[in-house]
């Protein structure tokens, strides 16, 4: 018993050590703690608010408390039949989520411009299981808003990144 809970101690101490650090919750740098996104769909926003832990950062309604200003624009989000059964029964799907965004800081300034995240999947829809199928377009259509999620913040995180200019 000793020696699991000894090994259990040394390996979150390696973790810890290495960098490890859990998904989710977001780090902004320091002076950064408000976002006003202008432009998203109501979902992006949504994804975006829960991306935060509870003091790291938030998204503000007001613009003029922003420290960071996100404008989203040309936002579509496609469905698409790739292949079809010889009954003409839809057999597989891709969906696509796009959109471009620009990053200001407080004063108006451009951080980053015309900047693309873009984001593909394909799935199988199996005619005998229609409603699971639904759900299953469901689950990943929100993991294709986490991943936009993500990659919008790593754009950002890279244009206030002092070392990088």
């Amino acid at each position: 018993m000793f020696i699991k809970n000894l090994y259990l101690v040394l390996l979150i101490g390696l973790l810890s050590s290495c960098g490890y650090h859990l998904t989710g919750a977001v780090k902004l740098p320091e002076g950064i703690k408000s976002i006003y996104l202008d432009g998203a769909s109501p979902e992006l926003k949504t994804r975006f608010k829960n991306s935060f832990g509870t003091d790291e950062g938030k998204v503000t309604d007001n613009i003029e408390n922003a420290g960071i200003i996100i404008r989203i624009y040309n936002e579509v989000s496609q469905r698409r039949i790739l292949s079809l059964s010889a009954g003409g029964a839809a057999n597989s799907f891709e969906l696509d989520y796009d959109f471009n965004y620009d990053v200001f800081d407080a004063h108006n300034k451009a951080l980053l411009q015309n900047q693309l995240v873009s984001i593909k999947r394909e799935y199988y829809n199996n005619q005998q299981a229609v409603i699971a199928k639904d759900n299953e377009e469901l689950v990943i259509k929100g993991e294709m808003y986490r991943q936009a999620v993500g990659s919008l913040l790593n754009g950002v995180k890279l244009a206030l990144d002092p070392s990088k200019k």
